[in-house]
Parts: C-alpha cells; sequence; structure tokens
C-alpha cells in the first residue's frame, strides 16, 4: 500500500474545473465531482445535488452536519459514499431521499427540484422514484416474501396479473425464486436483504438509496448481497447511490465519493480497475483521512 504522504500529494494536483479525474485516480479536493464511470459518459444524469447545506441547531449551538456538498449521478451508475462515523453520510442521504429537508441547496431527480416538494407530493414521489435498502431489511413479519416484494406495486394499484409477473422476474434475477412463499422468520439474513433489495428494484425507481445494506451480515452474505447489487446494477441498468463504512462493500461500485467534516473530500473512480485493485486504492484513501475500512476480501 502506498503511503500516506504520497496518496495525499496525489490528491494536491490541481486539475480544471470541469475536468473530470483518469479513471482509477483521485479527483484533488474541491475539485470537480461529476465524472461519469467508464461507459456512463452519455448516460443521463438521475440525480444533482448542487450546494446543499444541513445546519442543526440555534446560533449559539450551531451543528453544521453538510457544508455545500455538489456532485452528480448518471443513470447506470453505481455510486458508494464513505466517511467515518459523523461525516454526514447519512445526513446526505437523508437530504436526497427527502426524509431530512436541506437548509439551502436543491436536489434534482431526473432533473426535477426534489427540495421544493410540498409535503403532499412528497410521499409519491418517494413512492414512485425511489426505492429504499437499510442495514434491516424491514420487512413485514405476517407477510412472505412475495408479497413483500410486491408490496410498493400493490399500493401504486399495479394490476394483479402485472404485480406478479414483476416479483417473478425480479426473484429470478436477483436468485431468491426459491424464498418467495417464505415469512420472514423462515430466511436467513441474507435472504431478507435479498428480498428487501428486490422490493426496491420491482418499481422501477430512478434511484435506489442503500443505507448500509451489509451493516448487519456476515461475511458470506455481505458479498452475496452486494453480487445482488452488481446484478440489479448490471442487468436492469439501476442506478445505485449506497452509504457504507465498509471498502469492502465500497469495492463493488464504480466510484466512491469520500466526505469528511461534511465536506466532499475527494472522488475515486474504479474505471477499468478489478475490484481487488479499486480496493486497495479505497483503502489508500481510508488511511489518508484516518478513518476506518474492512480489510476482508
Amino acid at each position: 500500500m502506498a503511503s500516506a504522504t504520497s496518496i495525499g500529494k496525489h490528491m494536491r494536483r490541481e486539475a480544471p474545473a470541469g475536468t473530470p479525474a483518469p479513471a482509477g485516480t483521485l479527483a484533488p479536493a474541491g475539485g470537480s465531482v461529476q465524472a461519469p464511470a467508464a461507459g456512463q459518459s452519455a448516460a443521463p444524469r438521475v440525480l444533482d445535488v448542487q450546494h446543499i447545506e444541513k445546519v442543526y441547531g440555534s446560533r449559539n449551538n450551531i451543528t453544521r452536519a453538510l457544508a455545500d456538498v455538489s456532485f452528480s449521478v448518471r443513470k447506470g451508475e453505481f455510486v458508494g459514499i464513505m466517511g467515518s462515523s459523523g461525516s454526514g453520510k447519512s445526513t446526505l442521504l437523508n437530504c436526497i431521499s427527502t426524509i431530512d429537508s436541506v437548509t439551502s441547496g436543491t436536489v434534482l431527480v431526473n432533473g426535477v427540484n426534489v427540495t421544493a416538494f410540498r409535503p403532499s407530493r412528497l410521499t409519491r414521489f418517494r413512492r414512485e422514484q425511489l426505492g429504499f435498502i437499510f442495514q434491516d431489511s424491514n420487512l413485514l413479519d405476517t407477510l412472505t416474501a412475495r408479497e413483500n416484494i410486491a408490496l410498493p406495486l400493490t399500493i401504486s394499484r399495479v394490476p394483479a396479473r402485472e404485480t406478479l409477473a414483476r416479483v417473478e422476474d425480479t426473484a429470478q434475477r436477483l436468485g431468491i425464486t426459491e424464498v418467495l412463499d417464505k415469512y420472514p422468520y423462515q430466511m436467513s439474513g441474507g435472504q431478507q436483504q435479498r428480498v428487501a433489495a428486490a422490493r426496491a428494484m420491482v418499481t422501477n425507481p430512478a434511484l435506489i438509496m442503500a443505507d448500509e445494506p451489509t451493516g448487519a451480515l456476515d461475511s458470506k452474505n455481505a458479498r452475496l448481497l452486494l453480487e445482488c447489487l452488481e446484478a440489479m446494477n448490471a442487468s436492469y441498468q439501476a442506478t445505485v447511490l449506497m452509504v457504507t463504512h465498509d471498502a469492502f462493500a465500497a469495492s463493488y461500485t464504480h466510484r466512491v465519493l469520500f466526505l469528511r467534516d461534511g465536506r466532499v473530500f475527494t472522488e475515486l473512480n474504479r474505471g477499468a480497475a478489478p475490484r481487488q485493485e479499486f480496493f486497495n486504492r479505497i483503502m489508500e484513501v481510508v488511511a489518508v483521512m484516518g478513518g476506518e475500512g474492512s480489510d476482508a476480501l
């Protein structure tokens, strides 16, 4: 592994404004963080985060959770967001998903400013445009896997025949057809998370938001879930934004944004690099930032 000094020097190299970092290299802190992953240059932007800030507290006791964060995600990208505890990564995900409101700045999803939505419109937006995968699968215990996956389609009043067909297709793609008629208590934690991933994917959302999806899984099931997300991304061209503290999980993505103290510290593009090499590069950045990352491969 390269030394922290050598990596730090590399990150301080300046690039002209708007110039993307070469594949597999670091973008300078404060420079462009909108470079698409390999093969994504012609894809439309699904997400534009523009100078958002999130401030908590009163005048005498202010906490700035996010400070002037800007980046874009194109259709079909699999993007990771990393940072230590308190870096602002979960706050960022909550603001993008409209679970929390921004103090200033804008979030555009497919060109629409969702930060200007009224509460009545936000519910429909989340249901139709976003898919969620959390650390806890959040499956309903009284429903089978099939019924859990179908739930968002049922709420949206999709016809029963179409619902069943979409559930079967999604389950087949994610390798969980054998558990469709099982209840959550009859599944392993990994199977539950893959069912949750199918539920997030079945509506064909504009953006899938994954918040520490492998956090409660052992290494084997974490790998299976990450391969599942990879398959969703490849076969559906699903756009995935995943918050994680784990370098192993982040190594499955196309691009990683690193947050520190509520700001984008730098970004790392995978390009055509093998996952092992990308993992090593992620760990180098984690070392520079003084954070923690998984060393399990």
